[in-house]
């Protein structure tokens, strides 16, 4: 039996350590070994290839941003004539329909749809999709800020015909004085984006981020209405159907961290509460035989960060304190206080982060072990809420730093 737990315990640090830190060096491995067999994918960088693109805006309730976003979107560098958008205002009720509907004079290439009930992303992104006959469309969020080239960025990765979507970056815009939420935020999408790369590189991208995603209008299947994560769900049917999802980190939105930690929370648990339903959703893509390399970066990127890890680390804890009080086999007793000492010290930083946050101190060293524990409570709590069917395609707005 000592021998068992002992096991579990380096079992479950094996799974944390791959989940967060070897996948990235496995994939970096075997992107190494493709350039050296010459498998690299080929790239398309045709200046004068600018197919025609529409961009859609979900919109509900953004008065205190839609001018803001107005200006950047037209002021991005494409064609107008061969760049439409699209803002869905559908259920908004603060002067946001009525603002767009005011431009529409003024910019030709500029249209609305909406409706007096609010019935979510999802749906405001289906009902978009009936509307548009553009061979390509681009997702973004009402509180970001594209960069100038995005477009141009996005679309010359469609002149490959097996790509059939395109991920943009998500950047956090974080200042000096920055609480620790939003500072550790733009820490993992920092961490992210590498990943990204490497996966880009292997195959195929495993999700995009909603902020910014661009996607082959034709290869777009309508979403259920509840679904959490639509940027999720699309790209991966896509990749699941035959076709790449590309990185493209020169395609960016910016936006600002969440107000506070509570706000943060909000979001992280919505997302992992997303995940696990997407988890149920594509089950099919655990079929490495079928999917191959898909397959196998889905899992590890993805499906072990929601499912696996979070749930390893209170067992970690939970078996080291038994191996404790029984005794060990594998090592000597002294190393598993050793191991003890390490993961309380961790934890006991993550929650002086925590304090601190709360009081607006911004310490550095404290981003990794609170960021990290937050994210993966964070997890746990979005298990229990997919469980107990509280998920619904309308998210609460989460309230953003100014």
């Amino acid at each position: 039996m000592k021998l068992l737990f002992e096991l579990c315990f380096w079992i479950c640090i094996g799974l944390v350590f791959y989940t967060y830190i070897g996948y990235g060096i496995v994939a970096w491995i075997f992107v190494k070994i493709r350039k050296a067999l010459g498998l690299t994918f080929k790239k398309y960088n045709d200046p004068d290839y600018l197919p025609k693109v529409t961009l859609v805006v979900p919109a509900y309730n953004e008065m205190s941003c839609i001018e803001a976003k107005v200006k950047n979107t037209f002021g991005l560098d494409y064609p107008s004539e061969k760049f439409e958008v699209l803002f869905v205002t559908e259920g908004s009720n603060d002067g946001t329909s009525e603002y767009i509907e005011s431009l529409q004079n003024q910019y030709s290439n500029l249209r609305m749809i909406g409706g007096d009930t609010r019935r979510g992303k999802i749906e405001a992104m289906n009902m978009a999709m009936k509307t548009i006959d553009t061979p390509i469309v681009i997702f973004t969020d009402a509180n970001t800020t594209l960069n100038q080239l995005v477009i141009k960025n996005i679309v010359r990765h469609f002149q490959d015909p097996v790509v059939g979507a395109v991920a943009g970056e998500k950047r956090i815009q974080t200042e000096g004085s920055e609480a620790a939420a939003g500072a550790g935020e733009g820490l993992y999408w920092k961490y992210e984006s590498f990943l990204k790369k490497l996966d880009t590189e292997l195959y195929s991208v495993v999700g995009a981020a909603g902020e910014l995603f661009a996607v082959r209008t034709n290869l777009f299947e309508h979403v259920e209405k509840d679904t959490l994560l639509d940027d999720f769900i699309i790209s991966l049917r896509i990749a699941a159907n035959g076709f790449r999802v590309i990185y493209e980190p020169d395609a960016y939105a910016s936006e600002r961290p969440s107000f506070s930690i509570q706000d943060e929370m909000k979001r992280k648990i919505r997302i992992a509460a997303g995940g696990f339903q997407a988890i149920a959703r594509l089950g099919f893509l655990w079929n490495i035989f079928k999917y191959g390399l898909l397959s196998f970066q889905y899992v590890s990127h993805r499906a072990m960060r929601w499912a696996v890890a979070p749930f390893c680390l209170p067992l970690l804890v939970l078996i080291n304190a038994i191996i404790l009080f029984t005794g060990a086999e594998l090592l000597d007793i002294f190393s598993y206080h050793l191991l003890m000492i390490a993961q309380i010290a961790f934890y006991i930083l993550a929650l002086l982060g925590y304090y601190l946050e709360n009081k607006k101190i911004r310490v550095k060293i404290l981003f990794v072990p609170f960021y990290f524990s937050f994210m993966n409570y964070c997890a746990i709590k979005g298990y229990f809420r997919y469980k107990n069917g509280l998920t619904s395609g309308i998210w609460e707005k989460v309230k953003r730093a100014e």
